[in-house]
């Protein structure tokens, strides 16, 4: 079984990630992950988009027909479209039905494994410490916070320890944005200085006005 010290740090990481990425993004990539499985949704998926081309190609052709000259295959078209047309409305309804269970359930997911755990752990093993501070190290006022609120006098409690966790995760990303951000910055100057033009030789014209004076 992982400590529960990774445990918590594991917890924090996760949301920290969720929270900077999006839930959203999230859910989006695990959806089409989703339909990439030979499931019967990713082929009701892929009969959608065979209709949808269908469909377009005899709108096409509609659209290229004379009501008028040719009145028998417009009304044929017409009957074909507007029955494609309905499939799809009908399809588009069903599918996108499955896409809310399927983010509703993904949402119950994620809250149960990330706020859920922080809300259960610090209330379930409150009282056990996750590690000991050296003893005499720390004044008493240090200790008793290290054990807020329910541990042992001396330890860090798993309320500390998330708080702990949580301030080195952002103090890394940040630190990781700004990084990043700097080597950004520094390859647009880099760009910008290349596309600059380059100063042309002042001299060339003075020293033919030389020349003539002689």
């Amino acid at each position: 079984m992982p400590s529960l010290l990774v445990v918590v740090f594991a917890i924090e990481l996760v949301v920290k990630i969720i929270n900077t990425v999006g839930a959203t993004t999230i859910n989006n990539l695990l959806w089409r992950f989703y339909l990439s499985l030979p499931t019967p949704l990713s082929r009701e998926f892929a009969d959608q988009r065979r209709k949808q081309k269908e469909y377009l190609s005899v709108r096409q052709e509609l659209n290229a027909t004379s009501s008028q000259d040719q009145f028998a295959k417009w009304a044929k078209l017409r009957r074909q479209h507007d029955k494609l047309l309905e499939g799809l409305e009908k399809k588009k309804t069903g599918l996108e039905a499955s896409r809310a269970s399927f983010d509703r359930y993904l949402t119950i997911i994620r809250l149960m494994s990330t706020r859920g755990m922080q809300w259960l752990l610090p209330m379930w093993y409150g009282r056990e410490p996750m590690f000991w501070l050296p003893y005499g190290w720390f004044p008493y006022y240090v200790e008793w916070f290290a054990s807020f609120p329910r541990a042992p006098l001396g330890s860090v409690s798993i309320t500390v320890w998330q708080l702990a966790c949580t301030g080195m995760l952002a103090l890394v990303m940040d630190t990781v944005v700004a990084i990043m951000g700097l080597a950004a910055a520094g390859r647009q100057s880099q760009k910008q200085k290349q596309k600059q033009p380059m100063p042309a030789a002042a001299g060339g014209a003075g020293d033919g006005e030389g020349k003539k004076d002689l």
